[in-house]
Order: structure tokens, then C-alpha cells, then sequence
């Protein structure tokens, strides 16, 4: 229960900061999570809802990283493990994604994408690290060659922390991300 009211809290948080920026005229750009130690930045446009892992309905005979599928108010959702898709698409093979949990500072959150994009998609990450803007990074380069369709412009900020951005539209659209049969 303490999860769900710090869940809740962190939303109110988010949903405050965004008010803020919108009058005072600074733009966030990002929903900052983490996924099995990573971080990424899902544009807030392309983003929804932020929820507790809710439960799902496993689907049989399919890839790993597709967790089942969801109902958030009504409407069904497909879940899937952030993490360990990155992982699969970077060209893991099974038995390496199955290292992927989560870890000890991360609480699990799922983040529907946004239904404008018409994806009916829901991604599980690890933590939510609140909004993010273009300030809030020292520098960025294009995705590295090789990298994934859905991979945007890498990060770092003031910390030293890298950042890769998700273009979840691209994501959604994806073949890999369609077929979801093992």
C-alpha cells in the first residue's frame, strides 16, 4: 500500500512540475526512467500514464520481453519489459535478458504510451526519475551507428550520467515491436 501512495505522490509531484513549467514558460522535454541499470528519456508528448505494476494476463508463445496484456480503465494494453526488449534489439539472445532484473533501488512502473499514437502499448521500467529538459544535460550526440530505429539522440548531464532517448512512435511502429510471437 505504501508503494501505491508513494506512487500517487510521485504523480502529483510530476503532474505539479508540469503545471509550473507550462506558466513559467520552461519546457520539459522528457519522462526520465530507468530499466536494469539504464537510463532513457521518453518524450512526454509520446508518453501517457504512469501506473504500479498492475496485473496483467500472460500470453502464451510469446517473446520473452512481452509480458501479457493489461486493462487500464477499459482498455486493453499490451506490457512490455522496456529492459529487456533494449536488450533483444541490441542483439541479446534469451539467455542474457534472463539477467535482466531489476535492481535494488528500483520500483517497478508501468508507462502507457501515449493513445494518440495509437500503439495500445504499455512499457514496464524499473524507476521513474521525474521530468527532464534540454538544461538539464551538458551535451548530446545522434544514436551510436548500428543502434535500434527507435534510439534518438544520446545524453549526458551534469553528473556524468548517460541518457538514451526513446522516440516511442518509431518504437510502436517498429516490425521487431509488432511481433510479439515467440
Amino acid at each position: 500500500m505504501a508503494q501505491k501512495e508513494s506512487l500517487k505522490d510521485l504523480q502529483a509531484r510530476l503532474a505539479e512540475r508540469l503545471k509550473l513549467a507550462q506558466s513559467t514558460g520552461v519546457s520539459a522535454a522528457w519522462l526520465a526512467v530507468s530499466a536494469a541499470g539504464k537510463n532513457y528519456l521518453l518524450p512526454l508528448r509520446q508518453s501517457g500514464e504512469i501506473l504500479p505494476i498492475p496485473q496483467w494476463q500472460v500470453v502464451p508463445h510469446t517473446k520473452p520481453w512481452f509480458l501479457g496484456v493489461m486493462a487500464v480503465r477499459g482498455s486493453l494494453f499490451g506490457a512490455v519489459d522496456l529492459a529487456q526488449f533494449i536488450a533483444q534489439s541490441l542483439g541479446a539472445d534469451e539467455d542474457d535478458m534472463d539477467g535482466l532484473l531489476f535492481l535494488e533501488d528500483e520500483t517497478p512502473s508501468v508507462v502507457t504510451i501515449n493513445p494518440s499514437i495509437e500503439g495500445g502499448c504499455a512499457l514496464q521500467v524499473g524507476r521513474l526519475s521525474g521530468l527532464r529538459s534540454a538544461d538539464a544535460f551538458t551535451s548530446s550526440s545522434p544514436a551510436p551507428a548500428g543502434a535500434p530505429t527507435f534510439f534518438g539522440n544520446q545524453f549526458v548531464d551534469a553528473q556524468g550520467g548517460h541518457w538514451q532517448e526513446i522516440n516511442l512512435q518509431t518504437l510502436s511502429q517498429s516490425p521487431q515491436f509488432l511481433n510479439i510471437s515467440a
